[in-house]
């Protein structure tokens, strides 16, 4: 079915009308249909939305069958999961990519679009749909920031159906679904702080939010960073892209104190990023069998799981004593910053490796401030610090870290007194 006006088909007489049912919350009455498209008229001038070649009376149809696929489905009482035909995905694609233009945004504010949206979020019990219905919500907001759409409190009925959808054996469709949801959100928080920071501090207010709560009364409300986390997970083998995504998400939460706070908390998600993040640094990046060139592959993710670590550490002491970091990611940094001084350009100045290089240099900085005799002895006896890791360490923290330097060279002596004497002569302090 095409969506433009000139190649609108005609639709059967009992979809003009929505079903009771699916009401959203704000919702207190079926929708009207848009002027003119009740009384079908062939004019495709008369038909188009705005200056586009969109069909009023294709967008109507096609959300009106959106919600009788949902209201059919809630109305049997099933929790199975609702397949989505090909041919209605294809439609409700063709939603997404039309909801940013803002002809298309200000005929879906006159025709009350999105309550319906807001409906099919709240009762969806079908990833494709709920995961369309939210990026069309969300392109409205932008190409409409003015519309009268509480998306940040609604979109919170269905975190828990956004995030944590799939068992570990996630299908491609879920994968594409997942990929798209975080860069609409990760997009989202990098240009509204504000509504970045609602989504930390959201907790359920005793409305419908908490109709999935246990059976025991608990709250099963899951907060903002965990939910990036599954999806990060769900992700980890199967898009490299939908990974770095979430990753670059979870950054943007340690950019504000509310973010900081939620994940340095004694029982928050800290912890469990940090773990995940350590592993994917230590096991997926940066090998010691790989070639310098595979830095550059690799920047860009390794960008955000360094960022996200640098600041998970800095307030780890809640739920982790900094004498315990692990001796791989360790390694790791000291690996980065190996690659990078021997990495050989083209001569142009690739700014996101200065930046990578940038970061494991701070967050070695942070480490060695706080490392230990033993820590250093188990990196010389493990071969992760070597005299050429250990020069290149020192190069990367004498010019703007001199105490961590001055820590680094002191335990250095204790543990290598000849590896530290090489260090001396290359850089006397």
């Amino acid at each position: 079915m095409d969506c433009r006006a000139d190649g609108a088909e005609e639709e059967e007489n009992e979809r003009s009308s929505s079903p009771a049912g699916l009401q959203s919350p704000v919702m207190d009455r079926n929708p009207s249909p848009p002027p003119e498209a009740a009384d079908e008229k062939t004019d495709g001038d008369v038909d188009a939305i705005g200056e586009t070649v969109y069909s009023k009376h294709w967008l109507f149809s096609t959300l009106t069958r959106l919600i009788h696929m949902v209201t059919e489905h809630s109305e049997v009482n099933s929790e199975d999961p609702m397949q989505l035909p090909d041919d209605d995905e294809e439609d409700l694609c063709r939603v997404w990519d039309m909801a940013m233009d803002k002809d298309v945004a200000a005929f879906l504010q006159e025709f009350k679009a999105t309550d319906i949206l807001l409906g099919v979020i709240a009762k969806s019990r079908c990833q494709r749909l709920t995961g369309c219905a939210v990026a069309s919500a969300w392109r409205y907001r932008s190409a409409n920031p003015s519309g009268n759409l509480p998306i940040a409190a609604d979109l919170r009925l269905s975190e828990r159906r956004l995030f944590p959808v799939a068992p570990a054996n996630t299908s491609a469709d879920v994968s594409d679904l997942l990929e798209k949801v975080g860069e609409l959100l990760d997009k989202l928080f990098d240009l509204d702080e504000e509504l970045m920071k609602s989504w930390i501090t959201a907790q359920p207010s005793g409305g419908e939010e908490d109709e999935d709560d246990d059976d025991n009364g608990s709250q099963s409300h899951l907060d903002v960073a965990s939910c990036l986390l599954e999806a990060a997970k769900q992700l980890r083998s199967e898009s490299p892209n939908g990974l770095e995504v979430y990753l670059h998400a979870l950054q943007l939460l340690t950019t504000v104190d509310e973010g900081i706070q939620t994940l340095a908390a004694p029982d928050g998600p800290g912890k469990a990023v940090w773990d995940f993040v350590c592993d994917v640094v230590c096991e997926d990046l940066c090998q010691p069998t790989d070639l310098p060139a595979v830095l550059r592959e690799e920047k860009s993710i390794l960008v955000q799981a360094l960022a996200v670590l640098q600041a998970l550490y800095r307030c780890q002491d809640e739920w982790c004593s900094r004498s315990d970091i692990s001796l791989p990611l360790i390694g790791t940094v000291l690996r980065v910053l190996q690659f990078h001084s021997e990495d050989k350009d083209d001569g142009t100045k690739d700014e996101q490796l200065q930046t990578l290089a940038e970061i494991a240099a701070e967050f070695l900085a942070d480490i060695c401030s706080h490392i230990s005799t033993d820590t250093v002895a188990d990196l010389v006896k493990n071969g992760y610090l070597t005299e050429k890791t250990s020069l290149t360490a020192a190069g990367s923290l004498a010019p703007n870290f001199r105490t961590s330097f001055q820590q680094l060279q002191s335990m250095l002596s204790e543990t290598d007194p000849q590896m530290a004497d090489t260090v001396r002569k290359q850089f006397p302090v």
